[in-house]
C-alpha cells in the first residue's frame, strides 16, 4: 500500500494512482506528498533532534523552517513531546521515540497513515492521547489511516477491522468505534 514493494498480484490505488504502473521517481514523490509512515521500529536518524526527526518530511518538501517548526511545536505538544524537541532519539524513551515517528508521519497532513503498531511501546495513558490525536486527524482532515495492530485499543476504535491469518484474509467487518464516553459506555 505504501509502495515500497511491487505488489505479485492484484492491484493497490493510491490517490487515484495504481502503484505498480508507476515507476520509481513517482512512487517516491507520491510517498512524500500523499502517504505517512509509522514504522514499528521507530526509523528516526541519530544525528537529528526530536524537532528535526519529525519535520523531515515538510523539509524533502521545502516548506519554510518556521512553518515545519511552528507544525511540530504544535503537534508536539498535542501528544505530549513538548520540552523534548532538542533531545535525541538516544536520549528519549521507547514510547518517545514512538510519538515523534509518528508525529513525523502526520505532520505533513497526508491523505493515508500506514502505522505499524504504533501504540506499541506506549503507556496506557500516552495511547490513549495518540490514537486521539490519529481520531482527530481522520475526523477534521479526513486523514485515512491503516493498522497492522494487536492492540485491542486500536482495534475497539477501528471503523473496518480486517483480520488477517498467515496472510490471508479471514474476515473484514464494518463496526462501530467504541469511544470513551460514548454509548457502550467505555
Amino acid at each position: 500500500m505504501g509502495g515500497l514493494t511491487r505488489p505479485t498480484r492484484g492491484e493497490v490505488w493510491v490517490a487515484g494512482r495504481e502503484l505498480s504502473l508507476m515507476p520509481q521517481r513517482d512512487l517516491a514523490r507520491l510517498r512524500l506528498e500523499h502517504i505517512g509512515f509509522v514504522f514499528q521500529a521507530y526509523n528516526l536518524l541519530p544525528v537529528l533532534t526530536a524537532l528535526e526527526n519529525a519535520e523531515f518530511t515538510l523539509l524533502l518538501r521545502g516548506s519554510e523552517k518556521r512553518e515545519r517548526q511552528r507544525r511540530v511545536r504544535e503537534l508536539f505538544r498535542d501528544i505530549g513531546l513538548e520540552g523534548l524537541e532538542d533531545r535525541p532519539p538516544g536520549k528519549l524513551s521507547g514510547g518517545q521515540q514512538q510519538r515523534v515517528a509518528v508525529a513525523r508521519a502526520v505532520v505533513g497532513r497526508p491523505a493515508l497513515v500506514l502505522a505499524d503498531e504504533p501504540t506499541a511501546n506506549l503507556d496506557s495513558a500516552s495511547a490513549v492521547a495518540l490514537l486521539e490525536v490519529m481520531e482527530r486527524l481522520n475526523r477534521e482532515r479526513g486523514t485515512t489511516f491503516i493498522f497492522a495492530t494487536h492492540d485491542p485499543r486500536v482495534i475497539e476504535r477501528a471503523h473496518r477491522v480486517i483480520r488477517l491469518v498467515d496472510g490471508s484474509v479471514v474476515s473484514d467487518e464494518h463496526v462501530q468505534p467504541v469511544v470513551a464516553g460514548g454509548p457502550n459506555g467505555s
